[in-house]
């Protein structure tokens, strides 16, 4: 490879097929391979990639040995989270991404307020046939629609 061919290659942004980022996001099973796919995935632009990333950068909150940064990390990746819906406000991997994190934070802290609003869009999203179907099945399986 020249280094012309690098640079055009560095030039562009990386954007991996969302497919691959959904069916990697579903089978992290320890920390170590939760750190991989936020390596691996953290130079996305793209929101829907962004969305798995941050939820995954949410939930190492529960490694830390320590309270208040348990709660510092949670709190930092919800509002990046939160933040890219009011971007993104139709991005289904988003909604979904945010359901899913609701539904499995402890009610103490609170992260419960758009359950209803994202349950709506996502089973709304259900009954269309669209690019997203494959997102279908993992909504249905990890989310209580």
């Amino acid at each position: 490879m020249t280094v012309f061919s690098l640079i055009l290659l560095l030039a562009f942004d990386f954007n991996p097929d969302i497919k691959q980022v959904v069916q990697e996001y579903h089978k992290l099973e320890n920390e170590a391979s939760e750190i991989s796919f936020i390596h691996k995935y953290e130079e996305s632009k793209d929101a829907s990639v962004m969305a798995y990333v941050t939820s995954i950068a949410m939930k190492q909150a529960e490694y830390s040995p320590n309270p208040l940064r348990k709660l510092q990390l949670f709190q930092e990746n919800k509002t990046i989270l939160n933040g890219l819906i009011d971007t993104h406000r139709t991005n289904i991997h988003l909604r979904y991404v945010r359901l899913l994190s609701q539904e499995n934070t402890p009610s103490f802290l609170g992260y419960n307020e758009h359950i209803e609003e994202d349950k709506l869009i996502l089973r709304n999203i259900l009954e269309v046939e669209d690019e997203t179907d494959y997102l279908d099945y993992f909504i249905r399986a990890n989310t209580s629609l």
